[in-house]
Parts: C-alpha cells; structure tokens; sequence
C-alpha cells in the first residue's frame, strides 16, 4: 500500500519493455550506439535552418535526463532555469573529448534509470513529495529521449548530404 491506496506491481514483461524503450532499439535506434558512433566532426555543426547543432541536442539530452533523475530521487532538488539552463552554453564542444565525456554521462544516468525500472517496487506509486510515478518520470525520459535522437539522426544525415555536396 502506498498512501492508503493499493499500488499493482509491475510484471516482469512490463519491467523488460520499459528497459527496453529507455535504451532504445526495435522500432527505435539504440542510444547507447547511436551516441558511441556519431561523426566527432559534424558535433559542433549547424545546417542552414536548424535550430541546434548535434552538440547542443546531446547536452540537451543529458542535462535533461539527469535533472529528471536528480528530481525523482530527491523532490527538493533544485531544476535548472527553464529553458536556458536546459542547453549548453555554447554550440560547440568546449574540446576534442567532450562528445566521449557527455555521452558517459549520460549513458550512466541512462543505467541508473534502467535500474529504477528493473527494481523500483511500486513504479506506479506516486513519487514522495511530488504529483508523478517512476512510472511517468521514466516515460518521460524515454519519450524525451527518442525525440531529440530523431532530431540527432536528421542533422547527421543533413550534415552528411550537405558535405557530399561539396565534395567533402
């Protein structure tokens, strides 16, 4: 029981699917792999009309995810400011490594959340001093997820044509 209401624990299959979308795969890319492999050159560039270079969706993703994690495990945790606190300062990475240094983070964030959805006994139950569920925050995460690593794919494959076209 939780709060005076009887809260159902999730089967294994269900377990098993949530860890499933947050990694990605079947009908969404890995993320894991989709991260590890990305072109370091095309990171910090921008195609003519995007709003984001491949850079700024990846510290994105990560400064997301972790704060979703942060305020799951602690309600009192303190958000960023919306939305500037959200995204990276700059479009580019800051060095040649810092592509490799986000992406671990944000794959460890990734594992702890996987964690919670694998052991968490009351998923559904609502988080204490808060109005959502692990349930919702993990939702949240994966759907979040998959959305800007659509967004990622699309710039590569811009920044790939665009760089063909020039003979580059």
């Amino acid at each position: 029981m939780s709060g005076g209401r009887k809260v159902r624990t999730p089967s294994a299959e269900e377990r098993r699917a949530l860890v499933a979308m947050l990694q990605g795969g079947r009908a969404h890319a890995p993320l894991a792999k989709s991260l590890l492999d990305f072109p370091r050159a095309l990171c910090g560039k921008k195609p003519r009309g995007a709003a984001h270079t491949p850079w700024e969706l990846l510290e994105h993703l990560r400064i997301a995810q972790r704060d979703i994690l942060d305020f799951s495990r602690d309600p009192e945790h303190p958000s960023p400011p919306f939305p500037e606190g959200f995204w990276p300062a700059s479009p580019k990475p800051p060095d040649a490594r810092a592509w490799d240094r986000s992406t671990r983070a944000f794959l460890k964030d990734l594992r702890a959340l996987q964690a919670v959805a694998r052991t968490e006994r009351e998923l559904a139950a609502p988080i204490p001093g808060t109005m959502t569920s692990w349930f919702g925050q993990l939702c949240l995460v994966a759907s979040h997820n998959s959305y800007h690593l659509g967004q990622l794919f699309l710039l590569q494959r811009t920044l790939e044509r665009a760089g063909r076209s020039r003979g580059g």
